[in-house]
């Protein structure tokens, strides 16, 4: 596990900015900088030569060191909840909290996790990798393929195409070429591309649902203190005369009791105090994925709030769009040519040209969104008899949108500019 987590975090650390943009800083916030901080925590956990043994017990000397010991890591150790009562009472004193004589009435808690951890964790990073998984795999390269050769679309001045090491300045015949070829493949397919924009949102709210799904895991898996360990960490002052909850949660000191059959058959009982070392690290790994679980909780839904907030404003609000184009591509647009493009569009065609213009250089997709405004005035998208969209059906060609239907948005700025 150790060897797969070393492996899989080599490449992340690695930048490439020659990828397209096809999600959000929160979509890559849960499978870039979630999944790294899980599988650099496996490798914290399974370091164990930099943090001695996880478990040391001390027993008496009728079974061996080593025997104990692992029988105690496999079979789980547990503490006694009347000690954890009683190291806070008056003038009481327990080294150890949770440690001490046990009886057939006392109720104890045992601990297992411990055993676990690595491979949750583990098991975590894949989760939280498979949303964009899915999304990459139904992306299928297409905004690359569209944008794949305007890296250096900028530099278009020649006559002829340049090489210039690795890179390849296009000329300005290329780039009218490309241009064109992505406003034809923009307009006979914009049905085409809604399921893109469809997969994008669906994986963005599976995001969410996941997160909450992990949280909800994690909690059983602490047996129900997860919830609440990080508000009782910032609760807590030392000089209070209250229990650490760390120290509930993750004990670090606990006991550990093995059956052995004696010389005469008798079953002999020995007691054992077991020292976890490696508690030390999960409680810290545990209040930190609180903390950033919280901060990923709040800023997920934040995002899922702002998708559906833009699916409701971007065909009733002309500031909206010409705002969000102009921070995608930096370039500023005529309203004109916005009204028609997104009278033209669905909210997944417009998603999809957000996304275009965020992967696209400024000039180049100011150029294709003043094409594609022209080519749209001239076409309507089909609908059937009873006004529903024919799903996959290309674009008629008409002489003129009839930007009198009541159903068009922004019906009352086209007078402003016709």
């Amino acid at each position: 596990m150790l060897a797969a987590s070393l492996n899989t975090l080599t490449p992340r650390l690695r930048f490439n900015f020659s990828k397209p943009a096809i999600d959000n800083v929160v979509f890559k916030f849960h499978y870039k900088l979630t999944v790294t901080i899980l599988l650099a925590f496996v490798i914290l956990v399974c370091s164990r030569e930099y943090f001695g043994d996880h478990i040391k017990c001390i027993s008496d000397q009728g079974v061996p060191d080593h025997v104990i010991q692992t029988y105690c890591f496999f079979m789980a150790t547990f503490t006694i909840v009347r000690h954890y009562n009683e190291s806070l009472l008056e003038g009481g004193f327990l080294p150890h909290p949770g440690v001490g004589p046990v009886s057939s009435s006392d109720e104890t808690l045992h601990h297992t996790y411990y055993q676990w951890v690595p491979f949750v964790l583990f098991i975590q990073s894949v989760c939280f990798y498979m949303p964009h998984y899915v999304w990459k795999k139904k992306e299928g390269g297409r905004i690359k393929a569209l944008v794949d050769g305007l890296q250096y679309a900028g530099l278009a001045l020649a006559s002829d195409d340049m090489k210039v090491g690795a890179m390849t300045v296009p000329s300005k015949q290329t780039l009218e070429s490309q241009v064109e070829n992505i406003k034809k493949d923009i307009v006979m397919r914009l049905r085409v591309t809604r399921t893109w924009s469809t997969w994008l949102v669906a994986m963005e709210i599976t995001n969410l649902v996941h997160l909450m799904f992990q949280i909800w895991m994690i909690n059983i898996f602490l047996n129900g203190q997860f919830i609440n360990l990080g508000s009782s960490v910032l609760n807590y002052n030392n000089w209070q005369d209250i229990l650490d909850p760390l120290e509930t949660i993750f004990p670090k000191v606990t006991k550990c009791t093995f059956h052995k059959y004696g010389p005469s058959g008798s079953i002999q009982q020995h007691d054992a105090l077991c020292v976890m070392a490696l508690n030390v690290i999960n409680e810290k790994i545990y209040v930190i994925l609180w903390f950033w679980f919280l901060f990923l909780f709040i800023v997920s839904a934040l995002a899922v709030i702002w998708r559906f907030c833009s699916f409701f404003l971007y065909r009733r609000s002309l500031k909206f769009n010409e705002m969000i184009f102009r921070h995608a591509s930096h370039k500023t647009f005529n309203p004109y040519n916005v009204i028609q493009v997104v009278n033209g569009c669905n909210y997944g065609d417009w998603l999809f040209l957000y996304y275009l213009a965020k992967n696209m250089k400024g000039i180049v997709f100011q150029q294709l969104f003043e094409r594609l405004a022209e080519e749209l005035q001239k076409r309507d998208m089909p609908f059937d008899q009873d006004g529903h969209e024919e799903k996959g059906a290309e674009p008629v060609l008409l002489g003129k949108v009839d930007y009198t239907d009541e159903t068009l948005p922004f019906k009352d700025d086209i007078k402003k500019f016709s």
